[in-house]
């Protein structure tokens, strides 16, 4: 990307990621340009669904990197996440060096010197030949770069949290035995949250913040024209009104794009051609994920679709 021209360099990232299906506002595209721009991570936040994980996927596609991804829950831990040893392979090594002690020790003079060199092989044994790279190390590895995903770092202990922070902010992390390992080319490092508890200062810092929310009807209804293709402008327009409308109402969780994705593949599916109070009512359970939510909107079908039949008329 160029950093001659900023407006023009985030137009690229617009048409790149719309290449790589994926619709984005000018924030988003801007965030992207500064976080490669700045060498930063990027910590992309908001509720489940709107695209957090997607993005990441679509920046890996449009740059033709390598997508890292690194699922993050409680308890995870450096072995999990940073390397492991391979320990079946030390184990027959091992195996060998017993076989063959008396070839590796021949002429050495003395309890002193045979000491030295079985040291030696202790130290072949901690090497890189018997690391195995989890997500963090195969990231900092990859000659060309890749794209870190971090994904629902909001899951995972502050302990983990704390130790991502060399990564974070220097592209290289320390291995005991080993030394300090350092990217040769720093990865695309996108970290995704639901906000399900807050997260440290210490990492905010060292990221470059972007907020995905619920998008406006005209990016949504563009979404779905480039994601589920075939469908009606009509009833693309009243049911990208509809989830609009639904979204205003007191849920547990609102309609994310995700479900309106779903549900526009059902309803092609289902050969819809515009929506009614029974479409709606037979097919709700796709949008909404609480019995408790689908109630309440049920109460009120008729008024929403009404209003989504309006909305869309003036959209079109």
């Amino acid at each position: 990307m160029s950093q001659a021209d900023p407006a023009a360099a985030i137009v690229e990232v617009e048409h790149g990621l719309s290449a790589a299906g994926y619709i984005p506002s000018r924030q988003i595209a801007t965030a992207v340009y500064l976080a490669g721009a700045l060498e930063k991570p990027m910590l992309v936040e908001g509720p489940a669904g709107v695209g957090k994980t997607e993005l990441a996927k679509s920046i890996a596609a449009w740059r033709g990197l390598p997508l890292i991804r690194m699922q993050c829950y409680e308890g995870l831990d450096e072995a999990k996440s940073l390397y492991e040893w391979k320990y079946g392979k030390q184990l027959l090594y091992t195996q060998i060096l017993r076989d063959k002690i008396g070839d590796v020790l021949g002429g050495a003079s003395g309890l002193e010197a045979a000491l030295k060199k079985l040291h030696g092989f202790g130290d072949l044994f901690f090497s890189p030949e018997f690391l195995e790279p989890r997500p963090l190390l195969r990231a900092l590895q990859e000659e060309s770069g890749a794209v870190l995903l971090i994904d629902e770092i909001d899951k995972s202990d502050q302990e983990f949290e704390a130790f991502l922070l060399e990564i974070l902010s220097d592209y290289q992390v320390s291995i005991p035995e080993i030394g300090c390992v350092a990217a040769r080319t720093p990865p695309i490092v996108v970290l995704t949250s639901n906000n399900m508890r807050d997260l440290g200062d210490a990492l905010k810092r060292r990221c470059l913040h972007l907020h995905i929310g619920f998008p406006e009807p005209a990016l949504e209804r563009r979404i779905v024209d480039v994601r589920v293709p075939g469908i009606d402008d009509r009833l693309r327009r009243e049911l990208v009104a509809f989830v609009q409308a639904l979204r205003t109402l007191d849920l547990k969780k609102a309609p994310s794009i995700s479900e309106t994705l779903d549900w526009a593949r059902a309803l092609l599916l289902l050969h819809v051609p515009v929506l009614n109070a029974e479409v709606v009512r037979t097919t709700l359970n796709v949008l909404l994920k609480f019995e408790s939510d689908v109630e309440a909107a049920e109460r009120q079908i008729g008024e929403l679709t009404g209003k989504a039949r309006r909305d869309a008329e003036r959209a079109g």
